[in-house]
């Protein structure tokens, strides 16, 4: 074939691409079936083992910068042994950067909820932060618990990739566990991927997502990509939603 055919068949594509990306919309990529059945969850042991990384016990938040000026110390409120979201505050991720490794984070919606939908104690927990904002790959932290939204977006999802096996979500005002195994991408030296990300869930002790590969880092509107990165911090969401802002407690992590 014609190496200039070639070329403007490329161009074509990449302008179509280009064109498709900017009309789409939020809705494009949201899914309202099938429904997850929902699993009622028992009771866990939560104390971190000996090798952990201890991201937030108690009393501070001494592992965390602002996601947007690292410069700038944490405004999220602590209260003792857990910590609030701060509406206004923006995003907060570890100092430490981290590839592959085993992730615990208990959280809670707070009882007096309101709002329905993705406006219900949303929050994200970003697997790997690859940027300021909402860049990097998110596990979707949101009230579960009798309340209705698209599935692939719903507490439990890869956001926007992939719908949980099943919802173990609890009611609010209780705590609640997530449990992550989390294999970062490989790129090769040109920036394309090698491997995919991958990662294993368990919610509240049942297994909500099982080794699943990413298809790119998470997007609101339009299609998941990727782009070349290394060792990553884990970033937490403020979502600035009007819902009652959620709590976090006892995060550790071991690197794998």
């Amino acid at each position: 074939m014609n190496k200039n055919l070639v070329l403007g068949l490329y161009f074509t594509l990449g302008i179509s691409t280009l064109w498709a990306q900017e009309k789409a919309k939020h809705e494009d990529t949201e899914f309202y079936e099938p429904v997850p059945n929902v699993v009622t969850p028992g009771k866990l042991p939560s104390e971190p083992p000996s090798d952990a990384i201890i991201l937030f016990k108690e009393g501070n938040l001494d592992q965390w910068v602002s996601n947007s000026d690292h410069s700038s110390p944490v405004k999220w409120e602590v209260h003792g042994h857990y910590f609030t979201v701060k509406k206004g505050t923006g995003n907060i991720e570890t100092k430490q950067k981290f590839l592959n490794y085993q992730l615990h984070v208990e959280w809670k919606i707070p009882s007096n909820i309101t709002g329905e939908g993705q406006a219900r104690g949303n929050s994200g927990i970003f697997l790997a932060s690859t940027g300021d904002g909402d860049g990097g790959y998110e596990l979707q932290v949101l009230d579960g618990y009798n309340n209705k939204t698209y599935v692939n977006g719903m507490v439990g999802s890869i956001y926007k990739q992939f719908i949980p096996l099943v919802n173990a979500a609890k009611k609010p005002g209780e705590w609640q566990t997530y449990d992550i195994i989390w294999t970062a991408p490989i790129f090769n030296t040109d920036s394309s991927l090698s491997s995919p990300a991958r990662a294993t869930v368990f919610f509240n002790g049942v297994l909500v997502q099982n080794n699943v590969s990413l298809k790119g880092e998470t997007r609101w509107i339009g299609q998941p990509f990727y782009k070349k990165h290394g060792a990553c911090p884990i970033k937490l969401q403020a979502h600035g939603d009007k819902s009652e802002p959620i709590s976090y407690r006892n995060i550790w992590v071991r690197e794998l």
